[in-house]
């Protein structure tokens, strides 16, 4: 009967993963701008999760709840020292090696100048905007999920969306 439990939790959690890891990679590849640092605390989420699945307790709903964990983990690979340092080396950022849908015709027709002006615009907004911008636009989650996520207001997320997509159009036009 023991068996048949944990054979039950390892296919929820795989199922789990398969499900949310090209989100949870996408989101840690936007806020971190590194694939291997992106990987490997994508991997820590997961580890999250399954310690959360093996903890039991109450039903979770787990997008929301890896949104959370994963913007949270990602802050706190920000907090740290050594990462500040290292992170003042820029490192390319290539959206292609992104796993999700293929790239639609107009975002083909982007030439390659126009993508780095819009990432390097996007890694200049403040970390707020750029994970409210990251969680609402890229990742598709609602006001409410965003807030949720963020352990913030639904006001606090439109007043960072806002401010973040006028930062990016100033950038994007050459305002300084």
């Amino acid at each position: 009967m023991v068996g048949t439990a944990a054979a039950a939790d390892s296919v929820n959690y795989e199922e789990l993963y398969c499900a949310h890891r090209p989100r949870v990679l996408r989101l840690c590849r936007l806020l971190l701008s590194d694939p291997d640092e992106a990987h490997d605390l994508s991997q820590e989420v997961f580890l999250k999760m399954l310690h959360q699945l093996s903890a039991g307790g109450e039903e979770i709903a787990w997008g929301p709840w890896l949104n959370r964990v994963t913007v949270n983990a990602c802050r706190d690979r920000w907090r740290v020292a050594w990462w500040r340092r290292w992170r003042a080396e820029p490192h390319g950022f290539d959206e292609a090696a992104l796993p999700g849908d293929s790239p639609t015709p107009e975002q083909e027709a982007l030439g390659a100048e126009q993508r780095r002006e819009i990432w390097k615009a996007f890694r200049g907004l403040p970390a707020r905007q750029r994970e409210v911008f990251a969680l609402r636009f890229l990742e598709g989650c609602s006001t409410e999920e965003t807030a949720q996520a963020l352990g913030v207001t639904g006001g606090s997320v439109k007043r960072h969306l806002f401010r973040a997509v006028q930062r990016m159009r100033g950038a994007l036009r050459g305002d300084s």
